[in-house]
């Protein structure tokens, strides 16, 4: 059995629904934005730097502006669940999708890298170990 834990400020629960968070936002809508001018000047140019070295850094406890704050829960399955569900979803997804709160429009493939980007941000804080 494989046991799973967060070396951060947020529990694996709470990194796995925020990122399922993210991507539910993406086919819905960010409850809070950046200004225009932000994202069409420093978040474009944030998106692109992020894009071009294929990884993304940020504040990895920093909730969504004006998303639901997620509870800490022992329940690691549950945010799994919740986040191979939002993936696949978007996979299927065929409507527009909503600009990003901080990057603005985004194609679709460009949220596809961005979420795989904030995914594999959040991942350097997971340690999988046997018990």
């Amino acid at each position: 059995q494989m046991e799973i834990q967060s070396t951060g400020a947020w529990d694996a629960y709470q990194i796995f629904s925020h990122c399922a968070q993210s991507v539910e936002f993406s086919m819905s809508a960010f409850p809070v934005h950046k200004s225009f001018i932000f994202k069409s000047t420093l978040g474009a140019i944030a998106f692109s730097a992020f894009a071009s070295k294929g990884k993304m850094t940020h504040g990895l406890d920093e909730e969504i502006p004006g998303a639901p704050a997620i509870k800490s829960s022992h329940d690691i399955q549950v945010a799994l669940k919740r986040l191979e569900k939002s993936l696949i979803e978007f996979k299927k997804y065929k409507g527009e999708l909503a600009p990003h709160f901080a990057y603005g429009q985004l194609t679709k493939q460009e949220y596809a890298f961005a979420h795989v980007m904030h995914l594999n941000n959040h991942l350097k804080e997971i340690e999988a170990f046997k018990v």
